[in-house]
């Protein structure tokens, strides 16, 4: 049944292109060309819709999604000009419902469901890579980077300005992009890819000028041409951010056990410097890496391999997208607490370019004192290499190294893409590691990935092969398991209905997975099957169904899962969501003396985030999974939950100006096993934390903040050398206060 159903999925994958779609309707090449102005155009000027005569005007704004082709349902104007050191754009967006338009006073990068308008631009119009530069009503900036064959990175940074104000006809936004922070050519008279587009969060509707179709893969090819833009440069580009941070905590040590109080005063300088108007090399020394927001919570119990959270510290997340490759071999999350770095990044003629060095201290303070490696710190290198080719196609290449006392690891890798035809992308990569571990011995694994991707707006289809070899080692990557050979086919279509109405689009979709070993043994096998109902407002409702097998301790598990989500946005106040599972699940962690088996599996998550004025919010944030016994389970004593785990967050934040905020998080995570099912640990903690920032650009800020954290654990009285556990989760564990400050100074 299961070969069955995967061969059912690729006779999907691969129906011709011609049979499942109809031809897309003819694109225009356009272009628009930018008037140099005297005076740069303020928000005030189109307060009252009337624009200056001075601009070039953008009106033809056209649906993407819900329709395809289709006019937009709101009038909107962007006018566009520039002089010596800026691009500007000012969107005059007009509203049949002005009181609907969905905007909030938050955080840079932060306004979530809001409506927004924004500017695409391919300052080298290789039609490869482009920046984006996404405003709300409000003036809230949202910036990234978007590339053909990747994820939009919105980790970029740069500096710019932007302002927006709510009127009676809707709103008006204005930004101003220097061109100091942009890289482009030093042609004298400039070509760009430009793109203009809004967001219209009840109608679930995106449009743009020019046209762009998800009918054609990638935006990069589908861009018009923005003429007239002369004598124009970087300039010299020049910064240099200082920081200074200091902390002063006490917190328990489990390991004497003892508290221990510990101030820490620390300060470090990051620097920046633009080469030839298209490289930059940023240089650190001393760097914080420390977090300001915490991670988002996610379940970690009972997992059988690496859970994986998201880079936050500012030095790696910015231009990450230079080193991505389909198999995962850098993840910066690898470095904790480097003492100085450079890190080159930038395209010229075709090729783009990145490099990375930088240190480790980290693990030479983790190992055993009396360890020769103990103290030694981390040498790590990183070098990529991209090359353009044509039909958006190109061929890459990556090498990392990393050396900690007599160990070292050194990882090569080659990729490519190749643009088949407008919706067809075939994209490869192959990796070859060389370990040595520190306690002596050498390993070298190999590691290949295709992927055949078929996208387009109503079929979809894509067809994943991967194999890592059982001695591939990448230390400084995120590979989750080794001696694997998968094969993982996938197929959708989405169904949007002619009438206007509430349902915006009906998608299901197939898929499966099958993996071996590389002795042949099939490990794993999975196969799915979603149906997923799109409606206006931002409505989704979501039925999922998945049978598999798992080989874990060489017995075969066959699981079974059924889910139901719904999330929702309608009202501008409120947005939720909810999603139930039930199944199975292996106990990955049984007691001593039990050997690995099948339970019964629940897993809820609940949100909910409350608006009730633009400058206020009120998030909640429910997690809950539990493993219960079964008829076929060992016999147990102590009834038939295994295990229950609850995470819960609580989160405010109030918006003073679109600098000034405060935030406060109540974090609560309850592990409560049956010590004679699982090998856990009950486990109680509870903490809260306080955060005020005052942010001017990414770079120049002031965050003072408070934590207090709480555990089911205290020393024990009558023998002080030991913990104990207690019933209650509110004994004092931890506690930090803390400032850290940062300022861009630009030249």
């Amino acid at each position: 049944m299961k070969a069955s159903l995967c061969l059912c999925l690729l006779a999907w994958a691969s129906v011709p292109v011609a049979a499942q779609t109809s031809a897309p309707p003819p694109q225009v090449p356009q272009s628009v060309t930018i008037p140099r102005v005297a005076t740069p155009p303020s928000l005030e000027d189109y307060l009252d819709g009337t624009p200056r005569p001075d601009e070039a005007a953008v009106t033809t704004f056209v649906q993407r999604e819900p329709g395809d082709g289709v006019p937009a349902s709101q009038q909107t104007a962007a006018y566009l000009s520039y002089d010596d050191d800026h691009l500007y754009v000012v969107f005059v967006a007009r509203d049949s419902e002005p009181d609907k338009v969905r905007a909030t006073l938050t955080k840079r990068e932060a306004f979530g469901n809001d409506d927004f308008v924004g500017i695409v631009l391919d300052t080298f119009h290789d039609r490869r890579r482009a920046y984006l530069f996404l405003v709300n009503p409000l003036g809230v900036q949202l910036d990234g980077v978007s590339g053909d064959g990747e994820h939009d990175d919105f980790s970029f940074d740069t500096l710019w300005d932007s302002e927006g104000r709510r009127t009676p006809f809707g709103f008006v936004v204005r930004i101003a992009i220097p061109f100091k922070s942009l890289r482009f050519s030093t042609a004298s008279e400039q070509d760009w890819g430009i793109a203009v587009m809004r967001t219209v969060r009840r109608n679930n509707e995106t449009s743009f000028w020019p046209y762009i179709t998800r009918r054609v893969s990638g935006v990069g090819q589908q861009m018009a041409t923005a003429r007239g833009l002369r004598k124009i440069s970087p300039g010299r580009n020049v910064q240099f951010i200082p920081y200074a941070a200091a902390a002063r905590a006490r917190y328990l040590d489990e390991d004497r056990p003892a508290f221990v109080n510990d101030s820490d005063g620390r300060a470090g300088l990051d620097g920046k410097v633009i080469l030839k108007d298209a490289f930059s090399l940023d240089l650190t020394f001393n760097p914080d890496f420390s977090q300001v927001e915490s991670d988002e919570p996610q379940v970690t119990i009972n997992q059988r391999f690496e859970v994986f959270f998201e880079e936050k510290r500012p030095f790696f997340i910015e231009n990450a997208s230079y080193f991505q490759t389909p198999i995962n071999l850098f993840f910066s999350r690898r470095i904790a607490d480097p003492q100085g770095g450079v890190r080159l990044t930038g395209k010229k003629s075709g090729w783009a370019i990145a490099g990375l060095a930088i240190d480790d201290r980290a693990p030479g303070r983790r190992v055993d004192p009396e360890d020769p490696a103990h103290g030694d710190r981390t040498g790590i290198g990183v070098v990529r290499l991209q090359r353009d080719l044509p039909r958006q196609s190109a061929i890459g290449f990556l090498a990392t190294t990393r050396t900690f006392g007599s160990s070292e690891s050194r990882v090569a890798s080659v990729d490519g893409r190749y643009k088949m035809s407008d919706t067809v992308v075939l994209t490869g990569q192959a990796a070859v590691s060389d370990s040595r571990p520190l306690n002596g011995g050498s390993q070298a694994g190999t590691a290949l990935s295709i992927n055949l991707d078929r996208t387009g707006r109503t079929w979809g289809a894509f067809l994943d092969y991967q194999d890592i070899g059982a001695d591939f080692r990448a230390p400084l990557g995120f590979v989750r398991r080794v001696d694997t050979r998968e094969v993982h086919p996938f197929v959708r279509y989405a169904w949007f209905p002619k009438k206007t109405g509430p349902l915006v689009s009906v998608r299901p979709e197939l898929s499966g997975s099958m993996l071996w070993d590389h002795a042949g043994t099939l490990q794993d096998w999975e196969t799915g099957s979603e149906l997923q109902f799109e409606f206006k407002g931002q409505t989704e409702i979501t039925v999922e169904y998945n049978e598999s097998m798992e080989r874990f301790s060489g017995v075969e598990f066959r699981k079974r899962q059924n889910s139901v989500g719904f999330e929702t946005a309608w009202l501008t106040w409120l947005e939720t969501s909810a999603q139930v599972e039930r199944g199975d699940e292996i106990n990955y962690y049984p007691a001593a003396g039990l050997p690995a088996f099948l339970a019964d599996s629940t897993a809820a998550e609940l949100s909910l985030t409350l608006k009730p004025v633009a400058r206020f919010r009120v998030d909640q944030t429910y997690l809950f999974t539990r493993l219960s016994r079964r008829g076929a389970a060992p016999a147990i004593d102590g009834g038939g939950v295994i295990v229950d785990n609850h995470i819960w967050r609580s989160r405010a934040a109030y918006q003073f100006t679109r600098g000034l905020s405060v935030r406060a998080i109540l974090d609560y995570s309850g592990v409560l096993p049956d010590a004679a099912a699982i090998d856990l640990e009950k486990e109680k903690r509870f903490s809260a934390d306080v955060l005020a920032t005052y942010l001017v650009n990414p770079w120049t800020a002031v965050y003072v903040g408070y934590s207090d954290g709480y555990g089911n654990v205290e020393i024990d009285p009558d023998f002080r050398d030991r913990l104990r556990p207690t019933r209650s989760p509110f004994h004092s564990t931890s506690r930090q206060v803390f400032v850290k400050m940062s300022y861009l100074l630009r030249f």
